[in-house]
């Protein structure tokens, strides 16, 4: 037997786990009789186990009338549950909520039980057609005798406040009058509703900052002062003038109180208000950074987060205070919680300056390090090993890192590219180390950076002379080292920074000491296995290197050299070979040109006979022909001069836009104009009888002359040449076609039962299959312009030179250009060095060029075609003349 009551439901349901469903439809349907019927008390109940069950999940709209009814019981006990379903189950969309109007004021001026739970319920179920409508009751109650009514009140009037604004104007004076209340529970929900409603518009409560500055020097509630404080934070920077008021008050409170919450809630305030700034803003922000790094030391992990939000807003103003406790932000980096590792690696970037990169890079580069891979990766272990900071026990742990993690490892490589790289390397003293720590970064990251890595390489070459030959130097042990080639197609392998390597050493082969021994690496066959555009690149160094060694051993030559560079060039030949036959159109290209130059060196080294002793030998191939021939073969001259005539440096930001427009040239001109159509002559007049009508009445088809002048423009679109076409033009089978389809359009208007023909002769008719069809081609095109983006690059330990280093970051402007509208500057990261002379344009194509008369140079959009409309012979009306709005596109 079922049982009516709450207990008994709940005791049902643990007792049918395996068939719930079915035990709640029962249950429901027993409701459904139970709240039907007069007993009040059997209502409520049935009321009180819906709410139950609403609170599981299920559905007790259709009830709503129900609680109502239960919601106007005389009996507290009743009342209570059906404003406890109501709070549960009511929403703005509740249709019953506006039988509630009166039966809410009634309870308002009850007994002080009613007054309560009717308060409690208003605030959840309150609509905007309810607070308009009962905000002056609510607002009388604020003078309620006894404090818990004013208290519920107040809070109560908050929810009414927020659906119904206007109220604020009527309930403004009574809220500033519960500051002054005797109650402290009144006046605290006074200043918790006054700090929410500030939140929105600060403005309007700054009057009551008296009143609220004498409740802070006054109060003992430390949860009343929390919120005096944060209301505090949002007027302050709306009033100077409160900013040297609450110094005082606020530095007395953090170096006293004992209570975290509301320490933390100074802190917040004095760095939000701006009150660290000025002579008495030093010694209050270091009194707040002493707090918050005793924050991060403690076991709590929410305060160590909170602490470390807090100092990444103070690190702006007052960087040399937080780095005092760099140990300890930095011990935070490899924290077990994710969200204080993030936070920590926030405060890091923020610090970092001139003095402090080079630690806090090499601290945060050693949690990259896997803890055993000193035999897997000896290079950058060795290099890290000799300029890690040492850390403390207490940090190590027998577990594995966090740092391990493949997404926080990503995240801490590019904060250590962002660190180092921004401002245009603004706080990188020694290029010599951030090239080592690039190095190392590829080694050790295992992550996908590689892009940004050799981004960043040839960046820093490029701008910084100085540094040039320490990198080639460690780009020639990259590429000499086997490793990262190996596990090109690992995931994280960072592959991409052999790119850098080959153009760095192709770009600046100068400074390599034995260039030679370089190929034997860049043409290797493995390098097959990496990207096409790594491959490219070695192509393309390798070429540059051999002509940078070709040269150097021409000014020295002796005849012992041949043997070797024959053996090179038949080597570099051999693999270049190999290459033209690569699936990728890059790489086919380069090799195939650099082939051809080694083929031809090849063929002038066979040809090379070795010259007498006495012979002179010379430096350059650029000497008087009258000189006797050198000793060397001058081939060894033919590819360095293609690649180190220039030097390549870096653009400025804005020198595209710089460039100025050459004086008359026309980017709408043709450059090769279309061959001009050639006009048919003009048909002969066709002459048709005269036909008489009626009583002698002539009906004249006259002569059909064309009405129309010979259109002799052409219609130039999109390269294409239109010429409007005649009826007369027309082709034999054409007109056939045409008339075939018009009788089989007459045939079958005359079975169509709905059209009425007429055997009367028509004075005219106009044919709507002599409607010439012309392609339209010239219309302009719906597709906006192309914007082609531009590339733009991102921008250990060992004994480093004391060079002092210079870098370009303003970059190279052309001759003459004029600087242009900074708005108007392509917007780019660290521009990639591009070469800084304008070339000399050359015949490329053996060709004669195209001799284009004058006259038939177009530079601008033809005039349109004019449409002239001739009247018909005999019926006095004007004959429609098809116009382009008749063409078919």
């Amino acid at each position: 037997m079922w049982e009516r009551t709450l207990q008994d439901l709940i005791r049902g349901l643990r007792a049918n786990k395996k068939d719930e469903a079915k035990f709640i439809y029962k249950a429901v349907d027993e409701i459904r009789n139970e709240i039907k019927g007069d007993d009040m008390e059997l209502k409520a109940g049935a009321v009180l186990k819906l709410t139950y069950l609403d609170m599981l999940g299920y559905d007790m709209g259709w009830a709503s009338f129900h609680v109502v009814e239960v919601m106007s019981s005389p009996r507290f006990h009743l009342k209570s549950v059906g404003y406890l379903a109501a709070t549960q189950s009511f929403n703005e969309d509740t249709d019953v909520l506006m039988l509630t109007t009166n039966l809410l004021k009634k309870d308002l001026g009850s007994t002080p039980a009613d007054v309560a739970v009717t308060l409690n319920g208003l605030s959840h179920i309150v609509t905007p057609d309810l607070a308009r409508d009962l905000s002056p009751e609510l607002i009388a109650m604020l003078n309620h005798s006894r404090p818990h009514i004013r208290k519920r009140a107040i809070l109560a009037l908050y929810k009414v406040l927020v659906k119904y604004p206007e109220t604020a104007k009527h309930a403004r004076t009574r809220l500033e009058e519960k500051l002054e209340d005797v109650d402290p529970g009144v006046v605290a929900a006074t200043v918790n509703v006054l700090c929410e409603l500030a939140r929105h518009n600060p403005t309007d409560y700054l009057s009551l900052a008296p009143q609220l500055f004498h409740l802070l020097t006054t109060s003992s509630n430390n949860w009343m002062l929390i919120k005096i404080i944060k209301l505090f934070g949002s007027l302050s920077p709306y009033e100077p003038r409160l900013v040297r008021k609450l110094q005082p008050p606020i530095t007395d409170l953090i170096s006293t109180t004992q209570a975290i919450s509301l320490l933390y809630e100074c802190v917040h305030t004095c760095i939000i208000g701006g009150m660290l700034q000025g002579s008495n803003g030093d010694s209050l922000a270091r009194l707040c950074v002493s707090k918050l790094a005793a924050f991060i030391q403690d076991a709590d992990q929410n305060l160590k987060y909170i602490a470390l939000l807090a100092l990444t807003k103070i690190v702006p103003s007052h960087p040399y205070l937080v780095a005092e406790y760099q140990d300890t932000i930095l011990a935070s980096v490899n924290d077990q919680d994710i969200s204080i590792r993030m936070r920590a690696l926030d405060l890091v970037s923020a610090m970092v300056d001139r003095e402090n990169l080079q630690s806090i890079v090499q601290q945060v580069l050693s949690h990259l390090v896997p803890e055993n891979s000193s035999s897997i990766l000896p290079t950058a272990a060795q290099s890290l090993a000799q300029h890690t900071i040492p850390v403390s026990p207490s940090s190590a742990r027998p577990h594995l890192s966090p740092s391990q993690s493949p997404a926080y490892r990503l995240v801490l490589c590019q904060r250590i590219l962002t660190m180092c790289s921004q401002s245009t390397f603004e706080n990188v003293t020694n290029f010599e180390w951030y090239i080592s720590v690039l190095v190392d970064l590829a080694h050790v990251a295992a992550v996908d950076v590689g892009s940004e890595i050799r981004d960043q390489l040839v960046d820093v070459v490029g701008r910084v002379r100085a540094v040039r030959r320490y990198a080639v130097k460690l780009m020639y042990q990259l590429l000499s080292d086997d490793t990262m080639l190996r596990n090109a197609h690992e995931e994280g392998s960072c592959s991409e920074v052999l790119w850098a390597a080959a153009w760095i050493c192709g770009e600046y082969c100068d400074e390599l000491a034995e260039p030679q021994n370089l190929l034997p690496h860049l043409l290797q066959p493995e390098v097959s296995n990496l990207s096409s555009e790594i491959v490219a690149v070695y192509v393309q160094a390798a070429t540059k290197i051999f002509g940078s060694w070709a040269a150097d051993v021409a000014q020295r030559w002796e005849d012992d050299d041949l043997v070797e560079i024959k053996n090179v060039v038949e080597q570099v030949t051999t693999r270049f070979s190999e290459l033209v036959s690569s699936p990728h159109i890059e790489v086919q290209e380069r090799a195939a040109n650099s082939l051809q130059l080694f083929r031809f060196i090849q063929a002038d080294l066979d040809a090379h006979r070795p010259k007498p002793p006495t012979t002179p030998g010379f430096s350059t191939p650029s000497e008087s022909g009258l000189s006797p021939e050198p000793r060397f073969p001058k081939s060894m001259y033919l590819i360095h001069p293609l690649s180190a005539t220039y030097e390549l440096n870096p653009v400025a930001l804005s020198a595209q836009a710089s460039v100025q427009v050459p004086d008359g040239l026309d980017l709408d001109a043709w450059i090769v104009p279309p061959p001009r159509e050639v006009v048919p002559e003009k048909p002969p007049e066709r002459k048709v009888k005269k036909l008489k009508k009626g009583k002698g009445k002539e009906v004249s088809e006259g002569k059909v002359k064309s009405s129309k002048k010979k259109q002799k423009e052409t219609l130039l679109v999109d390269g294409d040449v239109l010429t409007p076409v005649e009826s007369e033009m027309e082709a034999p089978e054409e007109i056939e076609e045409r008339a075939k389809r018009k009788a089989e359009r007459l045939a079958q208007l005359r079975d169509d039962p709905y059209y009425i023909m007429t055997d009367a002769p028509k004075p005219a008719e106009e044919d709507l299959d002599s409607i010439p069809v012309v392609r339209l081609e010239g219309m302009p095109s719906l597709a906006g312009p192309s914007t082609q983006a531009l590339p733009a690059l991102k921008t250990t330990s060992q004994t480093f030179s004391s060079t002092s280093f210079v870098i370009d970051r303003d970059g190279e402007m052309p001759e003459g250009a004029v600087a242009s509208n900074p708005a108007s500057a392509p917007i780019s990261g660290q521009e990639t060095p591009v070469e800084s002379h304008t070339p000399t344009p050359s015949q490329l194509s053996k060709f004669p060029p195209y001799e284009v008369p004058d006259d038939v140079i177009r530079t601008s959009t033809p005039d349109p075609i004019k449409v002239t409309r001739s009247k018909k012979k005999g019926t006095g009306k004007k004959k429609r003349t098809p116009t382009t709005a008749d063409v078919d596109t």
